[in-house]
Formats: structure tokens, C-alpha cells, sequence
């Protein structure tokens, strides 16, 4: 591997000069041959000094600038965006822009000293080149066509080598490069941040300075609030967390005290933080939402217009080499993948809001491509969830602002006090609501402020009402902060509307999203993003439905954190909560699988002994799920309707009013 670096190393450092007798093509392979003699330099670098050496903080900006620098500031006018390489080079740009951008997928391979990974990425660059420089050379116009199929062999000759390192990464502590730099790096030296690789802005610096503030009392609770709620994920659904012996540590860049924290109290559990880097390239790319630990985005635009660039090339063939990939991977780490207990992960909040742009040619899975992609996602779940069986392992989410939220110093307490609510009165609170939707029929729920919901849940019928319930009592375990009740409905006989003025799903803003529903699935649907309906229509359909023509309601929950409602008036600061707070904070409706999926044989039961048994809706699995919430503020009325048709409200202009609920209005009053 070696040899093969340095003689395309030699070779691209001659493209530099050689690139400009190339017509149009010449000032993108200037580019990009500059681009990527930079990474070697600083391949080369790190090998002889190290991630920072003894580089000063300016000096690693510098750095990460030229990582970073032209998705960042240059991105209107970059090779990097669909739009200006298809103006430049036609039905050729979408291809010369993956390429570029699977050269950008190199950077974490410079810092983790990966040679393989940057070595085939050189010699696709090398391929690329070397047929549009024949194409020229031979009179001919570069045609699509080859682009795509230099594309296409890259991803199916290395699907398999890429899927058993990735899996290998998310299930080992093999090249844990991250777990060094927390264990190693001095945790309170802002250059730490710059050893990771990932791009660092003002939010990133901006968190970890605050971070270095906080007392240690502080961090500890911040980490144990999260890992205690995973310990207790097992407990209350009656796992054998000692049979675990690893568990993925998730979060972003800035909160490395607490991430450091967190993995030794995990430590302590008997669970070894397994911590890998979110997708980067072609093979792992996912959008704006990331698994794993990540930097800043150093322009979301990017990674939405990127998020579907395997659409270009995928086939039948593809799919089945990429699943048998994902299975050989699992295979030869099955004793890893059932040692594994789950994931634990750290969002963040408080960035500006991001509503993507359209981009003409950014490329997305069209009708031809959907059924296949679709059959790639559950074939792959399917597997994983094969080897890593969810009734034997659990995950715990929790979500923390960062500075650029404002009031920081303020906002910080507030959300510890929110994470850590008093549990024991939640759940009697809680149990008082189910006990009274144990009665009904269905729920029914309506809008108001503008909010045009009319809409009618029903639920699970109850055999043995003495034992059985059918909504869980959520509490502060896995999914932190608690407030919660939920069921998967009968979708028979779900019917009506369900509407929002403004909701964030999957970290994109959708505005007044409006879906119909009947006997429990999305009829229709739209949304207010665009000005022209079409472009509404396509932003649900891939955002929400992610290709399916239609989407079961999988829960139905009621939220009762009207603390964390409170909160979030009194900072004004609705759009910038995640959905993990969000969905606590009124009414909300999943759509996709039931929070059950692949685990419904296992007995779950609420505190006070009863059994849930409203689990399954009865739909294949569609390996997503996504919640909408309705505001407290746009909510008019939800009450529970009996078999023999008597009302009870449980909520009504936005307050409750259920006897036995007061408490949960104090907050609420005291706005």
C-alpha cells in the first residue's frame, strides 16, 4: 500500500500542473489535485508529529480552514455542489461531484493513518482522470456513461472491505481513535479539538470552552444522568446487561469532558465505550443526521445535497453485493455484535435553524430507484437486527445546548433540572392518565391557535383490564427527560387530520405539515416549505415517508414535561429544541414502526405491575420512525372516548384537566 500511495502521490502532484490543457475539465482537476496533495502533506505530517504536534491553535485552524474551507464559505461556487458542476460539465457534473466529494471522505482515513482507505480513494481520483484525459486526447466527448461506471465498480468492489471495517469500528475497540484522544489529550487545551479531524467552528470551541467552566460536580451529573438511564433500560425491561461488554458513545464534538466521564462510569458497569466516527463517504454518508461522534457541519447544504448520491448508481446487483457486504461483516463479528448492549447517545441544540435549499440537481432516489433502496434499508436491518437481537440490548438518548443557543449559563441548569425530574411523581401522574385511556375506545384530538388537527386514535381493546394496560409509562430511562405515556394504535378506524405550524423532524424544519389519515396511514400529505406544491409534496415524501408511498402511525403518545414547555417559552427558543424534548411537550404521533418493533414477543410491564400489550399495528416493518408533536399551545382538546361513548377530557386549551393531574399545570400557570 506503500508503493501505491507514493506513486499516486507522484502522479497527482503532476496533475496539478499537467490538468490546465484540459478544456473546461482542467480547473476541476486543478482543484482537486491540489486539494488532495494538501491531504497527503498532512497524512504525512501527522505520521512524523502527530494530530497537533506542536502546532499553536492558529495553526491548526489554518488546517482545518483547508479541510473545511470550501464547503464552508465557497460552497455556492464549489466543484463540491451538484448545481455548479452540472452548469459546467452537463450530464457529466453529477459524477465529477461525487468524486470530488469522495475525496473530501479522506479526511478522517489522514488523521486515523488509515493508508488503505487513502489509497483507493488517490487511485479513483487517478481513473477519473485518466479517462476524461483519453476521452480528450481521443477527440471524443467524456460521456456520462463511463463516469458512472468508474463510480459503480468503486462501490462494488469495496462494499464488502468498507462494510466489515465500519461494522468492526462500531462493535470493537480495534483503531478506537477517538477513545485515545479522550483517555490521552489534555481535555481542557482547545487543540485537542483540532486532533479528531472534524470540522471545528464557533459552536464546536464555543462548547468546549464552556465546558472547561463547569465544575466537575456539574460534568458528572451531566454524564451520569445519561449512562444510570441506560444501566436502568436494562432493568426496567428485565435485560442481561452482564452478558454486554461493549456500548457505542455518540456525541459531538465540544462535550468531550462529559463523553470522557460518561466512559468511565460505563466502565464501572462493565462496558467498554466503543466510541467511532459518524459517516463520512459515499459508502456511510447519511444527511444532516449523524450516528456516531461528529464535529460541526461545516455547511449542512452539503451534506443534504450529498445525502443520495449513491441514487446515481444503484442497482439490483448493488443492493445484493452491499447486503451480502453488511451480512459476511456480521458474520465474522458475531461474537463482538452480541456482546454489544446499544447505543448511547448525546444530541445537542441550539444552532440555527436549517431549512435546505432546493438544489436542482442534487441527486435523490427517483420512482425507479425507491422500491430498491427501500429493499436495501430493511434487508440491512433485517440482518443487524439478526445478529444484534433488541430484546437483549437496550440505548439511552439524552440532548444538551451548546453556547450559540444563548443564555447558555442560564439554559445549562435549567436542562440538568429537566433530565433529572422527580420521577416517582411523574409516574403517579402518568398512571392516573392511563388509567383513564385503559377505559377508552379512542382518543380524540383537536387543535387550535390555527393548528387544524381533527383526529380520532383508536385504541387497543383490553382483555383482562386487571392486568393489561395499553400505554407505557415513560420514564427517565432510556429516553431522557421523562414525560410520557405511549401506544401503538389500532390503525382501523384512525382517522382524520394532523397538522403542525412548525416542527423539526430529523433535524430539517418542516413548516405547517399537514397529513391525512385514514384507518391509521398517511392518504396525503403536504407541506408549507416551498411556494410551489410539487417541491412540498418531495420534501415529505423523502423526509418523512423516506420513499414509502405511505406510513402507518406506529405510536400515539400524550407528553407531560410541561416543565420543560415552560422552559421553553420563557427562552423562546421552541425552534431550536430537539424532538427527544419536543415530543414531551404535548401530543405526538410516530409514523413508521411501533416503538415495539422487533421486540414484541418480550413482556413489558408499568410500574404498577400491569402488562402492555398494544405493541404491534399490525404493518411490515418500514425500519423508520419519525415523531410529530403538537404544541400544548396549538392543542384545543384531547379526550378519551369510551366504548359507550362517554367524553373524558384529559386536556383542553392546552392545559390539563384530567383530576389528579393538577401538578403538571404549575408550570404552565406560573408563564
Amino acid at each position: 500500500m506503500t508503493e501505491r500511495y507514493n506513486l499516486a502521490k507522484e502522479r497527482i502532484t503532476e496533475i496539478v500542473t499537467e490538468s490546465k490543457g484540459l478544456g473546461i475539465y482542467g480547473p476541476f482537476f486543478e482543484s482537486l489535485s491540489l486539494y488532495a496533495k494538501g491531504l497527503t502533506e498532512i497524512y504525512e505530517d501527522i505520521k512524523k508529529n502527530g494530530p497537533i504536534g506542536n502546532k499553536d491553535v492558529k495553526e491548526l485552524a489554518l488546517r482545518n480552514e483547508f479541510l473545511y474551507g470550501d464547503i464552508e464559505k465557497n460552497y455556492d461556487n464549489s466543484y463540491l455542489n451538484h448545481d455548479v458542476c452540472e452548469k459546467k460539465f452537463g450530464e457529466c457534473g453529477n459524477f465529477l461531484c461525487v468524486f470530488y466529494a469522495e475525496i473530501t471522505g479522506m479526511i478522517p482515513y489522514v488523521f486515523e493513518q488509515d493508508i488503505d482507505e487513502i489509497v483507493i480513494r488517490l487511485e479513483l481520483f487517478l481513473e477519473v482522470y485518466s479517462a476524461v484525459q483519453n476521452a480528450l486526447a481521443d477527440k471524443e466527448e467524456v460521456k456520462s456513461e463511463t463516469l458512472k461506471e468508474i463510480l459503480y465498480f468503486y462501490v462494488f468492489d469495496y462494499t464488502e472491505d468498507e462494510s466489515l471495517k465500519r461494522i468492526k469500528k462500531q462493535l470493537t475497540l480495534d483503531n478506537a481513535y477517538a477513545n485515545k484522544i479522550l483517555s490521552d489529550y489534555d481535555l481542557s487545551d482547545e487543540r485537542t479539538l483540532y486532533a479528531f479531524g472534524e470540522y471545528v467552528g464557533k459552536n464546536e470551541l464555543e462548547t468546549f470552552r464552556a465546558m472547561s467552566l463547569l465544575d466537575e460536580e456539574t460534568i458528572v451529573k451531566m454524564s451520569e444522568t445519561f449512562t444510570e438511564g441506560f444501566k436502568r433500560g436494562f432493568e426496567v425491561a428485565r435485560k442481561d446487561m452482564s452478558k454486554k461488554k461493549t456500548v457505542n458513545l455518540r456525541y459531538r464534538l465540544g462535550f468531550e469532558r462529559v463523553a470522557a466521564k460518561a466512559a468511565k462510569q460505563f466502565k464501572e458497569m462493565g462496558l467498554e465505550s466503543v466510541i467511532y466516527r459518524a459517516g463520512y463517504d459515499i459508502f456511510s454518508r447519511s444527511g444532516i443526521f449523524k450516528a456516531g461522534y461528529y464535529g460541526g457541519l461545516a455547511n449542512p447544504q452539503f451534506d443534504e445535497d450529498h445525502k443520495e448520491d449513491m441514487s446515481l448508481i444503484l442497482d439490483g446487483q448493488l443492493v445484493t453485493r452491499r447486503t451480502e457486504g453488511i451480512k459476511a461483516a456480521y458474520e465474522a463479528l458475531k461474537r463482538e455484535a452480541s456482546e454489544w448492549a446499544g447505543p448511547a447517545c448525546m444530541e445537542i441544540f441550539g444552532e440555527e435553524s436549517f431549512v435546505p435549499k432546493d438544489s436542482a440537481h442534487a441527486p435523490r432516489y427517483k420512482a425507479d430507484k425507491q422500491d430498491l433502496i427501500r429493499d436495501f434499508r430493511k434487508r440491512s436491518s433485517e440482518i443487524t437486527n439478526e445478529y444484534i437481537k433488541r430484546e437483549e440490548r437496550s440505548f439511552a438518548i439524552i440532548a444538551w445546548p451548546i453556547p450559540a443557543i444563548g443564555d447558555f449559563e442560564k439554559i445549562l441548569p435549567e436542562i440538568i433540572k429537566i433530565n433529572t425530574l422527580d420521577v416517582e411523581k411523574y409516574q403517579k401522574i402518568q398512571q392516573t392518565i392511563i388509567d383513564t385511556l385503559d377505559k377508552a375506545d379512542y382518543i380524540h384530538v383537536q387543535g387550535m391557535n390555527g393548528n387544524l388537527t381533527d383526529l380520532n386514535v383508536t385504541l387497543a381493546v383490553l382483555n383482562d383490564p386487571s392486568k393489561e394496560t395499553s400505554y407505557e409509562n415513560c420514564l427517565a430511562d432510556v429516553n431522557i427527560p421523562l414525560g410520557e405515556v405511549f401506544t401503538s394504535p389500532v390503525l382501523k378506524k384512525t382517522d382524520g387530520v394532523l397538522h403542525v405550524k412548525e416542527v423539526f423532524l430529523n433535524d430539517l424544519k418542516f413548516k405547517n405539515i399537514k397529513l391525512d389519515i385514514k384507518d391509521g396511514k398517511i392518504a396525503d400529505y403536504t407541506c408549507g416549505n416551498y411556494e410551489d406544491e410539487k417541491k412540498n409534496r418531495a420534501f415529505v415524501e423523502e423526509n418523512l415517508l423516506f420513499h414509502y408511498p405511505t406510513l402507518p402511525m406506529g405510536e400515539a403518545a400524550i407528553g407531560t414535561n410541561t416543565y420543560a414547555y415552560a422552559f421553553a417559552q420563557k427562552f423562546d427558543i421552541f425552534n431550536k429544541l430537539p424532538i427527544l424534548i419536543a415530543e414531551k411537550m404535548g401530543p405526538h404521533f410516530a409514523f413508521g414502526d411501533t416503538c415495539y418493533s422487533n421486540e414484541e414477543s418480550v413482556r413489558v410491564f408499568n410500574p404498577d405491575g400491569k402488562e402492555m400489550i398494544a405493541k404491534e399495528n399490525g404493518e411490515p416493518y418500514t425500519y423508520c420512525h419519525t415523531d410529530i408533536t403538537i404544541p400544548y399551545d396549538e392543542l384545543g382538546l384531547l379526550e378519551a372516548v369510551s366504548f359507550s361513548g362517554e367524553r373524558v377530557k384529559i386536556l383542553e386549551n392546552g392545559k390539563f384537566v384530567l383530576a389528579g393531574c393538577e401538578e403538571l399545570n404549575i408550570p404552565l400557570n406560573e408563564l
